[in-house]
């Protein structure tokens, strides 16, 4: 209950302090390529629910039919505006949206397609996923150039499976295992302080 209080707050401090800057995001995107300013997307929530995410739209309209689920690299379907946003992670604020729904939570695992939770061992599934996904959360932080590691991969999708995406279970299944507001606080704040640099998948 304190921690959905916590967020509640938070997000919706969020929201009202960056509204402006959405604003103008979402004029720059519409500027920028034709398309929708939002791209929602499904992922697997807290006990597998499925919901739809929120994000800037930072690809052509048609990128999943052009490409792989994965953004690796340079990729050619990002836009202009999307290499900005992607670059400093604005792409993802819209998702206090649900974090306010109660999709999601400020910090916790970075939410996933289901093919790829479909992949997930069964005592790492049901960790990661008892508690909400979030913005940001520990292995999130520690994969920042993931774009850029399976770009340097003969096959990206391979070594997301096969190597990031364990290694990133892992470190999300000890955050769910120990979280506390505590800990919450301290990610926020190493969230914002290395997101003056940044990246985004």
């Amino acid at each position: 209950m304190a921690k959905r209080t916590f967020d509640l707050l938070l997000a919706s401090f969020g929201l009202l302090l960056f509204a402006p800057l959405m604003t103008v995001i979402a004029l720059a995107i519409r500027l920028d390529s034709p398309g929708p300013v939002f791209f929602r997307q499904q992922r697997v929530g807290r006990h597998g629910a499925l919901f739809r995410i929120h994000k800037f739209r930072t690809m052509v309209v048609d990128a999943p039919e052009r490409g792989p689920p994965l953004t690796v690299g340079d990729d050619a379907r990002i836009t202009r505006m999307g290499r900005f946003l992607r670059a400093r992670r604005l792409d993802e604020l819209p998702q206090l949206i649900d974090v306010i729904k109660g999709d999601m939570s400020l910090v916790g695992p970075r939410p996933e397609l289901p093919r790829f939770v479909a992949l997930y061992p069964d005592a790492l599934r049901e960790r990661v996923l008892a508690v909400r996904p979030g913005l940001t959360d520990p292995a999130a932080l520690a994969y920042l150039d993931e774009g850029d590691r399976l770009a340097r991969a003969a096959d990206p999708e391979r070594e997301y499976v096969d190597v990031l995406m364990p290694a990133k279970l892992r470190a999300s299944a000890d955050y769910a295992a120990s979280a506390s507001l505590g800990s919450d606080l301290r990610v926020l704040a190493r969230t914002l302080v290395l997101l003056c640099g940044g990246g985004s998948r």
